[in-house]
């Protein structure tokens, strides 16, 4: 199982920095309760966006920081993994 994580380059327990995409406007305050920068894409006549971005420690921290996007109803666009950390 550990061989066949790392052949796909996917790893559970090391940090990595991501990019998670939400619709709407997340409160720039949050940046530093999530440890991710926050900036917001506004462009006329269309709905806002907000991008997260930064280090997460691990899968279980990204699961904890989508579950809390979850309960503030925020609608999750997309999760992406830039950097696995340990390639760097």
């Amino acid at each position: 199982m550990i061989e066949e994580e790392k052949s796909k380059g996917f790893h559970f327990k090391r940090s990595a920095i991501y990019k998670i995409v939400v619709e709407g406007e997340l409160d720039e305050n949050w940046s530093e309760r999530l440890g991710l920068q926050i900036t917001i894409e506004k462009k006329a006549r269309e709905k806002p966006y907000s991008y997260l971005i930064g280090k997460i420690a691990d899968q279980a921290a990204l699961s904890g920081i989508l579950n809390l996007l979850y309960d503030m109803h925020m609608t999750v666009i997309s999760v992406n993994m830039l950097t696995d950390l340990e390639d760097v």
